[in-house]
């Protein structure tokens, strides 16, 4: 069963910090000393709304300490440009590197917050001109303001789409080149990922991770060790938030993540690879 509070506040998350990082990652704070894996990731890898994420279930399968690097809502951004995170990666026996939508990361058409990668920012000249009907100081957030966009002019927003394509990819592989132990990429969602994707007018944008394709995967595949694609079985599907804690107010947010037997299933992919990485150190 799940567990609704009555209160805002929800569950502890034990929030910590890593050296001079301004990001704020769930605890409680872990060694980067000897042997670990590091999993940098977005809102799933973080675990919101579950009390035993998939990164902490690895721990215990595996034997090797794991550091959850998650960041809800995150993009590549958060951790490219992390003053702090891509060192301490780089000394993981293993890292495993959750896909994130490309929304939530700077490209050439918007800025993102650096830390809070869903922030809409601020729009390029570039945007601004493909788009001159839109007043973008009304967008605090990338989706929102994606959603507008599609709105005003499908034709249009498939450049915007490529764009961010484009960007994630390098920033990706910037990324995986900043890590030299072995790198698991992850994909968790509700389906496969697509092999195209085109919007018209007036339809949804999708789940996450949003407008990542096979392709985009297939160009990082040869930069990572392994591939993991996780899509949520029927029996995930079922238990709904079942296992999750949340309050009254997150409900509806709970309701939009993979939950807490997705997890158990994420765990039963990811530790026998880890359990490998503990075996080569």
């Amino acid at each position: 069963m799940s567990y609704a509070s009555h209160e805002r506040g929800g569950m502890e998350y034990y929030p910590c910090r890593y050296g001079a990082s301004r990001i704020t990652f769930r605890g409680p704070r872990k060694s980067c000393e000897g042997a670990f894996a590091a999993f940098l990731g977005g809102t799933e890898t973080y675990g919101r709304f579950v009390p035993d994420p998939f990164v902490a279930q690895v721990e215990r399968a595996s034997g090797l300490p794991c550091v959850n690097f998650g960041v809800v809502n995150a993009g590549p951004d958060a951790f490219v440009s992390d003053p702090v995170v891509p060192g301490l990666a780089a000394g993981a026996a293993h890292v495993v590197i959750e896909l994130t939508g490309a929304q939530n990361n700077s490209n050439r058409l918007y800025r993102v917050h650096p830390r809070r990668n869903d922030r809409f920012v601020k729009a390029s000249d570039t945007l601004a001109a493909l788009y001159p009907e839109i007043d973008f100081s009304e967008h605090a957030f990338t989706r929102g303001l994606l959603r507008t966009l599609l709105d005003t002019d499908a034709e249009r927003f498939a450049l915007v789409t490529a764009e961010l394509q484009a960007a994630w990819t390098a920033r990706m592989k910037a990324l995986i080149a900043l890590l030299p132990a072995p790198v698991t990429l992850l994909w968790c969602a509700e389906a496969e990922p697509p092999e195209t994707l085109s919007y018209a007018e007036g339809e949804p944008l999708g789940a996450e991770p949003l407008f990542v394709t096979r392709a985009m995967i297939d160009a990082l595949a040869p930069l990572a060790d392994d591939t993991v694609v996780y899509v949520r079985s029927d029996a995930a599907r079922a238990a709904g938030t079942d296992g999750m804690t949340f309050s009254d107010f997150d409900a509806g947010a709970a309701g939009q993540l993979l939950g807490a037997v997705a997890h158990e299933e994420i765990a039963g992919l990811l530790a026998p690879l880890v359990a490998r990485a503990l075996q080569a150190a």
